[in-house]
Formats: structure tokens, sequence, C-alpha cells
């Protein structure tokens, strides 16, 4: 497979139009917020966890994956897919300053097994300012992780149905994201450009030092816990049970993401080279 390099995007960020956010809401299942606040964007995060999956699988179809505002809308929406981190944040971004929001794209890096964080903008998340004075941020593109966004100002713990979340200052001025005392990512807190993240996209897309390329992931919240399906071993979690197995057949592969993840494939994707990981992110 050859991937090319995400495109230059636009400096001013794309400005979604009624119908393009019609068409999102309709996609998550959600009704226009009255106010964009921090009650409906909790319920925008939660529904859009719901609805579209943390995917990887442009990667190992041989599809290009463009850091562009439109495009990622068509993909999402349209397509009806996910994506990874750049792609469902973006996406989520455009969304939410077509109903009012403000709306900064933070980078962050990941903290490997080792404890130590991965390459810059490694991850995007989101910094949502709302209407009755909030700073949030929300994240749908880091698999499973908190339901509702974290409120930025706040130091104490988090409670949240994904876990116990704390957001921690380091001496560098950045702020880590810790989940049940284990810290996962670090958030620098400049805000930053789209295009800023092509060479983070493109490293997901093509290192062999990423798990991205080396594994296959389709991965859904759900509300009695997770769906996963990893190449063919379907992963479920519901109210603290997990159950696991393989997929026999091509058909029943394809099925899977029709049933489960609403996404209708004609090829299945394949990993080339490496072994397939079931974690989503």
């Amino acid at each position: 497979m050859t991937t090319r390099p995400t495109a230059p995007v636009p400096s001013e960020p794309f400005t979604p139009t009624p119908g393009d956010v019609r068409a999102y809401l309709r996609r998550i299942g959600a009704e226009r917020p009255d106010r964009a606040d921090t009650d409906a964007l909790r319920d925008l995060q939660l529904r859009h966890l719901l609805t579209v999956p943390f995917e990887n699988l442009s990667i190992h179809l041989g599809e290009d994956i463009v850091l562009d505002e439109k495009a990622l809308l068509d993909k999402v929406v349209g397509a009806h897919r996910g994506g990874f981190c750049y792609e469902v944040n973006t996406a989520f971004a455009v969304l939410l300053r077509g109903l009012g929001y403000r709306v900064s794209l933070l980078q962050a890096r990941v903290f490997g097994p080792d404890g130590t964080p991965g390459i810059p903008y490694d991850h995007m998340a989101l910094l949502v300012e709302t209407a009755d004075g909030e700073r949030r941020l929300a994240d749908v593109g880091f698999g499973d992780h908190s339901h509702f966004p974290l409120s930025f100002e706040d130091r104490d713990d988090q409670q949240d149905p994904g876990g116990v979340f704390r957001l921690v200052d380091t001496s560098e001025g950045d702020v880590d994201v810790l989940r049940d005392g284990k810290p996962q990512y670090r958030l620098e807190v400049r805000p930053r450009r789209l295009a800023d993240f092509t060479a983070g996209a493109w490293y997901h897309q093509t290192s062999p030092d990423s798990h991205f390329p080396r594994s296959l992931v389709c991965s859904l919240l759900t509300e009695e816990g997770r769906i996963t399906l990893s190449d063919r071993k379907l992963i479920t979690r519901a109210r603290g049970e997990r159950d696991e197995r393989t997929l026999g057949s091509e058909d029943e592969v394809r099925g899977a993401y029709r049933d489960l993840f609403g996404i209708e494939l004609d090829a299945l994707p394949v990993v080339r080279g490496g072994i397939s990981d079931s974690n989503p992110r």
C-alpha cells in the first residue's frame, strides 16, 4: 500500500453550512441544542462516542487520510465512517463551531507503556469554550476514554463513567490527563492549526514504530460497555463482563462491520506486516 502525505489545508477553519450541521446531528442522533452550553456539549460528545467508531480502517484499505475539514465531514457523515483522533476530533470541532462553540485544536503526546510521552502531535484533543463560560476538554478520538468532556480548569478528581480523571499541570506548562491515576497524554495548551498535525498523521499512517500500521481496530462505546473488532477478533464488554470470539468467514466479518458499527465495506481491510492489536488506543 502506498500512502501519500496529507494535503495542505487553509489557515481559516472550515465553516459548515446549516445543511452540514443538520446532517451531522442526524448522524449522531442529536437535536440541535438551543444554546451552545456545557450540558449540550456533554450530550453531543456522548452521542458521538455511541455512534461514530474509533477506527483505522483507511490505513489498511489503501485509502488516503486527508486532513481537510470538508473531506472529513464527507467521511464521517456522508460515508458513515469513523476514524482516528485527527479525523473524528476535527469533524467534531467543525460540528461544534457550526453550533456556536469556540473550539481550539490542542496537540498531545501519548504516554507509552514505559511512562514516557510519544512524539509531538501524537494526538489531537479539543478545548471548547461554552456559552455559559466553561472551558471543557472534549475528546471523541482516544478510543476507551472519558464519556463526557472534562473541566479544563478543575484539578481535582473528575468522576466519569469511563473512570476517574484528573488534569495535572506540569512544570513546563503542559497538562497531563490521567485516568484512574495513570497518565494518558500530555497536552500542550497552545492552540494549533489543523495543518500542524500533518506530520503526526503521516507518522501514524506509515511508521513501523506506530501501532496503527501494525494493527486493525474498530471500536465503539455502547450503552452497556464497548465493542471492538480487531481483524477477526470481536471483543464485547458489557456490564463488567468480557466476551471474546473469532469470526469465521469474510461475510461474518463484513456483517459485523455493518451491523455493529454501521460501516458498509466492499473489501475487507488487511493488516500488511506486523500483528493485529485489539486495544483501542
